[in-house]
């Protein structure tokens, strides 16, 4: 499996997310997966990989969060988490799309 994580700096959401994610990958059976960190810089690298907002996670290619309403751009990016909008999905519900 293929876990990207798209993110721009100048926003701590990312670094929440990567959190999340390699506690969601330390489960039995991921322990080879790694996460592949890409830093989107300029509004043409957003638009050319179809970046949803910091933080977007992909895996195969796959954003399980995208809900099609998205804008491609520098943006922040909100998740609709069981408690509230939050800038990173929670490690269950990452734990639930990489099952």
């Amino acid at each position: 499996m293929r876990v990207e994580l798209l993110y721009f700096d100048g926003r701590p959401h990312w670094k929440v997310a990567d959190e999340r994610l390699a506690e969601a990958l330390r489960g039995p059976g991921r322990a080879d997966v790694g996460v592949e960190r890409h830093l989107v810089e300029a509004a043409e690298q957003a638009e050319e990989l179809a970046f949803l907002g910091s933080p977007t996670i992909r895996l195969d290619g796959w954003d399980p969060f995208a809900s099609g309403s998205e804008q491609e751009g520098l943006s922040c990016r909100l998740y609709a988490t069981p408690a509230e909008l939050s800038g990173s999905p929670t490690t269950a519900q990452l734990l639930e799309v990489l099952s």
